[in-house]
């Protein structure tokens, strides 16, 4: 894939780059972030980013960006950022909502036309599991969920409460937004993760997607 992808922190992006061709440039100060800057790549990776990260400017800069038909990859903690963006909200489409102590879960494939599925489906699988909140974007396909029977999805944090999402339980999904691409995972809390072949093949598809929009 000859592009250029914009990720915001971690070198195992870098490194992912080298593997399958295409130049990762990270990045964790949001200040140069503009139409320039922004014009050289193909995707935007949110790597475990959280809370507001960018000012108004930068917002409609983003914006732009997905309108122009080019790509968002959110990595797990993308979901709790920029709660206040209702554009964003829609961009990710879903938003977590909490999360039960980390736990072993059994992961499901719901759509393996997909690419970068193998291995994953009725695997075990360590991750703070995501609860989402009910609201959602319309045409969000889902691609991989968890199997709340394999684990226990309550939690109570005193103001919040969580009791699970119920039969279907999605933590990836992909759709068209705004003349543009985004691809989500809930999957990367946990660093090991990110040298799992696996993951590693699931978050490849997710970018070459948002990329060119071909699986």
């Amino acid at each position: 894939m000859a592009s250029r992808i914009f990720a915001f922190r971690s070198d195992c992006i870098e490194r992912h780059g080298y593997r399958h061709n295409f130049d990762a440039v990270l990045f964790e100060d949001p200040n140069s972030f503009n139409d320039k800057f922004l014009a050289q790549f193909q995707v935007v990776i949110f790597l475990n980013t959280t809370g507001d990260i960018f000012n108004a400017e930068q917002q409609k800069v983003f914006e732009k960006f997905i309108q122009s038909g080019k790509g968002f990859v959110g990595i797990h903690s993308a979901s709790d950022t920029e709660y206040d963006w209702k554009w964003y909200t829609q961009l990710v489409g879903r938003m977590f909502h909490i999360h039960p102590a980390v736990q072993t879960a059994k992961l499901q494939v719901l759509d393996s036309s997909f690419p970068g599925l193998q291995g994953l489906n009725n695997s075990l699988w360590t991750e703070e599991w995501y609860e989402f909140g009910a609201e959602k974007m319309p045409g969000l396909t889902s691609i991989l969920a968890v199997d709340e029977k394999s684990y226990n999805p309550k939690t109570n944090w005193g103001t919040k409460k969580g009791e699970g999402m119920g039969k279907s339980h999605p933590i990836s999904w992909y759709h068209n937004y705004d003349g543009g691409r985004s691809f989500y995972t809930a999957l990367g809390h946990i660093p090991a993760n990110f040298t799992n072949t696996a993951f590693l093949n699931h978050l490849y598809a997710g970018i070459l997607w948002s990329a060119t929009g071909k699986k």
